[in-house]
């Protein structure tokens, strides 16, 4: 690298130096205002939901007729990982989830694959089965979520002023999609009393096909003149009114009478409902908008208010626009901390490096924050990269590291003008002797983090821009460092720094005196300080694996507070709700609530990217409350959780918990019982679950289905009806007639589709007392009761089955105390369950799922790209020392951070996870930096004559100063992060690791340097 002096070239063409930092500046400015702002990085979860309906079937059925096969031809699909099906009665849903390494923009191909395949299938399926239907929308994460209101209206009318606010959304600029949400199916119900309708001789079929003929559209052709074809339509068929299907004309033998004379005709939506939306307690309407990818969120969220001030003014009277959520206020507080982080940062820099270098070295170094960021902002913007919170905390970790280059520059400057040398000369000196360890050291930085940035997970796609982001940053500092710097410093530092000297007066004050002192002792005692440290090392590692708490990601610093509300599976949706209405009618006693929104049968939108929407489910509701803050999120949480414990809601299973970072997972502690049969599956949940209860750290340990729920069979009397001419489907197709009804008519409304229902009057539809009463029509045209066809027996069934991979399993889930991280509970339990395990019969097994399972998943991808990292770090070092004594003195103080770290997060009480290992991987980077510059130091001075003994203390001494100076800045850059819910336990970890792994190098690595080469001191 001398045969071309960057720095000396900076110097003699100032100009052109100036020119390019004028024009990195202002084009840092320009990509910083047109970057694209997200709460979280975007990536594809490649997931999709697959469903099926079949009337009638039992969650066994489902399973085995419908479920079973489209998971076989799942299977055929390329890239595909796993699919957990879900089978209730009458209905499956199969959540299909491709492999975390699957290459990037495959996921359109293989949700193709999906629809291909399982659309081939259907014709397999049994008859009567509706399906199979996709959504492959389910990774959508809606920015804004705007409800409508409108107590007094009727919903079809509130539709309607949706889809006009759904078209005008549309036109918004930064919007990729809007979807109309919560939306009930608008149904024209004929109930019909079934005595009546018998004593007039009319039969249920003889109203069907009436109606049918009277509602169905029919073509009455058409007539060609010499000018216009003329069609010919009913005009009854366009859109029939309740009064006009109630005057609907019904003849039999001659006579004729309306059919409101046996029925009542009424509006309504589809009943029982399957999804209902509350805002603040009333039903509505939501609208959810979808920002385009690479859109700035704030620029979205300013035009999103201008257009709600604006149709605001166009709303009906009686109608009310509210904003459920609203991603950019997380983005707010994500580039307000990079402001509030990154002034701290410069002025910590500012003082560190006045103090220690002087007030024109010290702005020269602050000058090198602005201008890599600036460089950094460009590479960013020309790569597509957006203002995130993973790449806003790499910006804010890296503005810890980014002034190292540019401090050890303008420090060796400092040291040559002391020695007499010119300052053009000086900053050519430096490059010569420092620009390729610097370059080095600098890249060996940044492929700490490498494994991140190549992991091939869900993780991987959603933490790896910290790799490329550092990876921009650091090297753009060295670009700084060895270009513009030493531009600077010949402009900027006076020239009564430069000495007449050798230089060494500079390492001769009290404190230098005092650090040679220490130095030489630790030579001169290099087999005990070798020996402490590494037992100071032996008991890091057993701190962090007994008292250190693990986690995998923390919970979320977002307003929002989940209530998730599970009865029973088989619960009826109307049950649920009125849960779900008690449960609101507490929360909104309390202060803290800001907002407040409920979903009834199935989970909420995905607002938010680690929160995975429920499938439906009739049982379930969940509440969603925004607070005012954190604080007031916490204080809620403990308010509920306290009268919840009370038994305000004994049918049900009510759970308060915050948004979790990371992966989406449903439970902290899951385990899964694998097997065959349904009914050991019980046995051995319910042991399992007995001993989790037992354990103090554990809170309310429960299956999540195998409770069974009671249904009625009909056992038919098969001989008496066919002597009757009837077959069971006949008299069960009656029976849901009656009970369900049939559509037997569809109408257009405007844009929406009409049905019209048929079905029994509420009196025999509703009690189960009345169900021997139906009337089952015969074909002679007689009616007879039900109970002389059959006899109804109330049985007992499964109604929920879960499969993964086509094994089933049944998952016990687990939430725990405050202050018990996920980690050390299951492991604890999986210390307890070892008897258990033991004597699980042939073909059962317990699976850990939850947080633990992702974590190691995660984990995994991680450490398999650990050997490229060691690979690539040895080479680089490699092909700069070109000496395996020096490769190892510069690779064994890489684990020395842990013991700062371990210090750190037990003194703070920080636990450790998933962004804290990135920090401590990223930690052996920075400790080896400067080590590789503390060696490089040694061979110049032997280079220049000096015993080894001389040259080991001399170069000690004279790096000391910029390592800890590069230590010191970035430890106080790094204090505003450990606020930060996401990267405090990552601050915490560099804070530590750089503190003592620092303070160890400076001691350490002189002992171990002398016991290798066997050096002794005069």
């Amino acid at each position: 690298m001398n045969r071309f002096n960057v720095s000396a070239y900076a110097v003699k063409q100032p100009a052109l130096t100036l020119y390019f930092i004028l024009v990195v500046a202002v084009a840092g400015i320009y990509a910083f205002l047109h970057m694209g702002r997200a709460e979280d990085p975007s990536f594809e979860l490649n997931t999709m939901v697959v469903s099926a309906t079949w009337p009638g079937a039992t969650a066994q059925q489902m399973q085995d007729q419908v479920a079973d096969p489209l998971e076989k031809r799942l299977e055929e699909i390329a890239h595909f990982d796993r699919v957990e099906t879900k089978s209730r009665p009458g209905r499956t849903d199969l959540l299909v989830s491709f492999q975390q390494n699957t290459p990037s923009g495959l996921s359109q191909e293989l949700y193709y694959q999906v629809r291909k395949r399982l659309t081939d299938e259907a014709k397999n399926l049994p008859q009567g089965v509706q399906g199979p239907f996709f959504n492959d929308d389910f990774e959508d994460v809606y920015f804004t979520l705007y409800s409508l209101t409108a107590p007094d209206w009727p919903q079809e009318k509130l539709v309607r002023e949706a889809d006009r606010m759904q078209i005008a959304l549309h036109r918004v600029k930064g919007v990729k999609k809007v979807n109309l949400l919560g939306e009930q199916a608008p149904q024209i119900f004929v109930d019909l009393d079934m005595n009546r309708l018998a004593q007039s001789g009319f039969s249920f079929e003889t109203v069907q096909q009436a109606i049918q003929a009277q509602l169905n559209l029919t073509s009455g052709g058409f007539v060609d003149t010499a000018g216009p074809r003329l069609y010919v339509r009913n005009a009854s068929q366009a859109t029939p009114t309740v009064e006009e299907i109630a005057r609907l004309p019904l003849a039999i033998n001659g006579k004729t009478i309306a059919l409101g004379d046996v029925a009542k005709v009424s509006r309504g939506f589809t009943d029982p409902s399957t999804y209902l939306i509350r805002d603040r307690g009333e039903p509505a309407l939501l609208l959810g908008v979808v920002m385009a990818a690479g859109v700035d969120g704030l620029k979205l969220e300013k035009s999103l208010d201008e257009f709600e001030q604006a149709y605001r003014q166009q709303l009906p009277l009686g109608v009310k626009l509210d904003k459920v959520t609203n991603q950019a206020e997380a983005i707010h507080g994500a580039v307000s901390t990079f402001q509030l982080k990154f002034v701290t940062a410069l002025l910590v820099v500012l003082v560190v490096s006045l103090i220690a270098l002087g007030i024109r070295a010290g702005l020269i170094v602050s000058l090198a924050v602005p201008l890599t960021l600036a460089m950094t902002f460009l590479f960013m913007y020309l790569e597509g990269l957006n203002f995130d919170r993973i790449t806003l905390g790499a910006l804010i970790i890296s503005l810890g590291l980014l002034v190292d280059d540019a401090i050890i520059s303008i420090e060796m400057m400092l040291v040559k003008m002391a020695e007499g040398m010119e300052k053009a000369q000086s900053a050519a000196y430096a490059w010569t002797v420092t620009a390729a360890p610097m370059l080095v050291g600098t890249l060996v930085t940044v492929v700490g983090f490498l494994p991140i940035g190549l992991a091939q997970s869900r993780v991987g796609d959603y933490a790896g821009g910290i790799f490329w982001v550092l990876g921009i940053t650091l090297i753009a500092s060295w670009i700084v460092a060895v270009y513009f710097t030493p531009y600077l410093g010949v402009k900027l530092l006076s020239s009564k720094a430069q000495g007449h000297g050798d230089g060494q007066s500079l390492y001769q004050t009290p404190i230098y005196q005092r650090l040679r002192a220490v130095i030489r002792f630790c030579v001169q005692h290099k087999k005990m300080v070798v020996s402490v440290t590494v037992l100071l090392f032996v008991v890091a590692v057993m701190g962090m694996k007994n008292v250190v708490e693990k986690q995998f990601f923390p919970s979320s610093d977002r307003p929002e507070l989940m209530v998730d509300v599970y009865l029973p599976e088989g619960s009826a949706f109307e049950v649920t709700d009125k849960v779900a209405q008690r449960v609101e009618k507490l929360i909104n006693q309390y202060d803290e609530v800001k907002s407040l929104s409920s979903y009834i049968g199935q989970g909420a939108p995905r607002f938010f990217l680690a929160l995975n929407p429920e499938l439906p489910n009739p049982a379930f509701a969940k509440i969603i409350v925004v607070t005012h803050d954190k604080d007031a999120r916490e204080s809620l949480q403990a308010k509920l959780q306290a009268k919840i414990a009370e038994g305000l809601f004994p049918e049900a299973r009510v759970r308060v918990h915050p948004l979790l970072f990371g992966p989406p997972v449903p439970w902290p502690v899951t385990f899964r019982v694998v097997g065959p049969d349904a009914n050991e599956l019980r046995k051995i949940a319910n042991e399992l679950r007995v001993l989790m209860a037992a354990e103090p750290y554990t809170i309310d340990p429960h299956l999540e289905w195998g409770v069974r729920a009671p249904s009625v069979d009909l056992n038919i009397d098969r001989t008496r009806i066919a002597q009757l001419g009837m077959t069971s489907q006949a008299v069960l197709q009656q029976v849901e007639q009656q009970l369900q009804g049939v559509t037997v008519a569809q109408f257009k409304e405007q844009i929406r589709t009409v049905n019209v229902v048929l079905r029994a009057s509420e009196h025999n539809r509703l009690e189960i007392s009345q169900l021997n009463d139906l009337l089952i029509r015969l074909p002679s045209g007689q009616a007879v009761p039900l109970s002389q066809l059959a006899q109804p027996q109330v049985v007992y069934e499964d109604v929920l089955l879960e499969r993964r991979n086509r094994e089933l399993y049944l998952a016990v889930n687990s939430e725990v105390v405050p202050g018990v991280q996920p980690p050390v509970a299951t492991q604890k339990l999986l210390e307890k369950m070892q008897p258990l395990l033991a004597g699980l019969p042939l073909g059962y097994r317990i699976d850990v799922g939850g947080s633990v399972e992702e974590s190691s998943v995660a984990e995994g991808s991680i450490q398999a790209m650990m050997p490229l990292m060691l690979l690539v770090m040895t080479l680089l070092l490699m092909l700069l020392v070109k000496s395996f004594s020096t490769l190892f003195m510069v690779l064994i103080t890489a684990p020395l951070g842990l013991i700062g770290a371990v210090f750190a997060l037990v003194v703070f009480q920080q636990p450790f996870g998933f962004v804290a290992n990135l920090g401590l991987i990223g930690l052996a980077g920075i400790l080896m930096r400067n080590t590789l510059i503390l060696t490089g130091q040694i061979d110049d001075n032997r280079r220049q004559g000096m015993a080894l003994g001389e040259a080991l203390v001399d170069a000690t001494v004279r790096r000391a100063r910029p390592v800890v100076l590069t230590a010191l800045a970035a430890m106080l850059a790094f204090i505003p992060l450990t606020t930060s819910t996401f990267w405090g336990p990552m601050a915490y970890v560099l804070i530590g690791g750089i503190g003592i792994g620092t303070l160890l190098t400076l001691l350490f690595l002189p002992a171990l340097y002398a016991l290798w080469f066997r050096v002794r001191l005069p």
